[in-house]
């Protein structure tokens, strides 16, 4: 209590000095208040695009090895093509069996299948070889006697050139005009998440094993097909197999690729998406029919990445696939975010290392100042760690008050401050999650659709008014502590070296 009261005092009686310590502590603390303020919507806001946006791991063909193994063996087109028709398609045994992993929260895949319409020409991946047979017949003339040609008559050999045609083609490429696409929830429709695809009409039906489809505009438009009217697709291999799909929705594609103007038609004008379940259907029905299945796994981490490539690869992953993830894709999207906090970060580095030196050289200078004052204290028996302790404990009450300003000014500032650098990310977070539903058709609520749909909720910062919470005052009491120890750490050294003698002696 005596320390207390005699720092107290000693405040009192330094006025001007502390006042210049105090106003150096407000800038340094509104300062810090700004950065950490900055920091926390910063991450908040990544926070959320990881939680929508999860590290995601897929599987897919493994085209630069297959393709060096194909040039270092000499192979031609057509054993190039024999040699990919040789690769076994993933089994959705091997997926299920690949998701059994600690690494993976969880997992979906999708189907896809290629059908056929009337009145619509197949595209397909093919190599046309072109044969050529050369037939000899031999015809004479003249008269026969037995099997000798007459004296005099002739013998002519006539040669006969034909040419067939054989097609090599690529058996894993979608046969069939259309593309069915199954998926088996709302959750695996990333298209419709990220806004890929918008739905223009209708909506996606949330019955997923019903045999419902929702189809592009180019498709619609060409075949004057509307909501609720149905189509008719047709086995490739047995075409008296047919199946009738009931149209819930139309929608348009919004990436770049429908940009194309080498093409006229976007690149998902004759993708049909349905469910897991209908196309099952047809695969039951015609066991010769072979569907794709692309998987995509949620990791718990990025950190996990690794390993679980390296856990894909021991159970048996063929050579010729390879385990791809987003993880660009995410650190891409958040660049600019992350570009703030980097500023901000540095930022509070720079103004606590100045504010450090800057309070640590006021507190020498006070030292100096006050050395007769220490020697007076030391000779009348007070201990070194006393006096250092009440040394500190004055420029910590200076600084807890200063820190209180400081913190006042930088969570008003804090705010335009942080608006202004943060604006349109958060408008992008705040709009994008209520777009999502318009994605699939649904204009319920916002509650509605996190609640319906699950989709990964977002944790939203609707507002940065408050930016400067609990946390972020915690965080500057702890700078400020640390701060006023450093810059204490100076006084106790000089205070440990004095000797009370030698101080009172110059001063007489």
């Amino acid at each position: 209590m005596y320390i207390l009261k005699n720092a107290w005092k000693s405040i009192i009686r330094n006025k001007g000095r502390n006042i210049l310590i105090t106003i150096i502590v407000i800038v340094i603390a509104s300062s810090c208040t700004i950065s950490l303020a900055i920091l926390k919507s910063a991450n908040n806001i990544v926070d959320a695009y990881e939680e929508k946006n999860p590290i995601e791991a897929s599987i897919g063909m493994n085209r630069n090895e297959l393709i060096n193994y194909l040039h270092e063996n000499n192979e031609s087109q057509e054993d190039m093509i024999n040699s990919f028709n040789e690769i076994e398609g993933l089994s959705e045994e091997e997926i299920n069996n690949y998701a059994d992993s600690k690494y993976i929260k969880e997992y979906y895949y999708t189907y896809s299948l290629g059908v056929d319409a009337k009145d619509l020409t197949e595209a397909t991946d093919s190599l046309v070889k072109e044969k050529t047979e050369t037939k000899t017949e031999t015809t004479t003339s003249g008269g026969d006697f037995g099997n000798f040609p007459p004296r005099g008559g002739r013998v002519t050999n006539k040669k006969t050139t034909t040419k067939t045609t054989e097609k090599i083609f690529n058996e894993k490429a979608q046969n069939g005009a259309f593309t069915l696409v199954g998926y088996n929830s709302y959750e695996d429709m990333k298209d419709f998440i990220n806004g890929d695809y918008t739905i223009t009409d209708g909506s996606v039906s949330d019955e997923f094993n019903s045999s419902n489809c929702v189809i592009s505009e180019e498709l619609a438009t060409l075949n004057n097909l509307k909501v609720d009217d149905k189509i008719t697709v047709i086995d490739t291999d047995n075409t008296s197999n047919t199946y009738e799909l009931t149209i819930t929705g139309i929608y348009k594609e919004n990436t770049e690729s429908s940009n194309d103007t080498r093409a006229m038609f976007s690149t998902s004008a004759n993708e049909i998406i349905t469910n897991v379940n209908f196309i099952k259907q047809i695969l039951d029905k015609n066991e010769n029919l072979k569907a794709n299945i692309n998987p995509t796994f949620i990791l718990n981490n990025k950190d996990d990445i690794d390993a679980f490539s390296k856990e894909v690869t021991d159970k048996g992953l063929n050579k010729y696939y390879s385990v791809t993830n987003n993880i660009n894709e995410i650190e891409s999207a958040t660049k600019s975010i992350n570009n703030v906090k980097v500023f901000a970060t540095t930022f509070l580095i720079i103004t606590l290392l100045i504010g450090g030196i800057v309070l640590a050289v006021i507190n020498m200078i006070n030292i100096r100042e006050r050395k007769y004052e220490i020697g007076v204290l030391r000779t009348i028996g007070m201990k070194k760690s006393k006096l250092s302790l009440q040394f500190m404990l004055e420029l910590l009450i200076v600084c807890v008050f200063g820190l209180s300003i400081g913190a006042t000014i930088g969570s008003l500032s804090s705010v335009k401050i942080a608006n202004k650098l943060l604006d349109s990310e958060i408008k992008s977070t705040q709009e994008e999650y209520s777009d999502i539903s318009n994605n699939f058709g649904i204009h319920d609520d916002r509650e509605n659709f996190k609640h319906n749909f699950g989709v990964a909720n977002i944790n939203q910062v609707n507002t940065i008014d408050a930016v400067v919470d609990i946390k972020v005052l915690l965080e500057l009491l702890g700078l400020g502590i640390l701060l006023t120890l450093i810059s204490s750490l100076a006084s106790m050294i000089s205070i440990s070296r004095f000797s009370p003698l030698t101080i009172l002696k110059e001063r007489s």
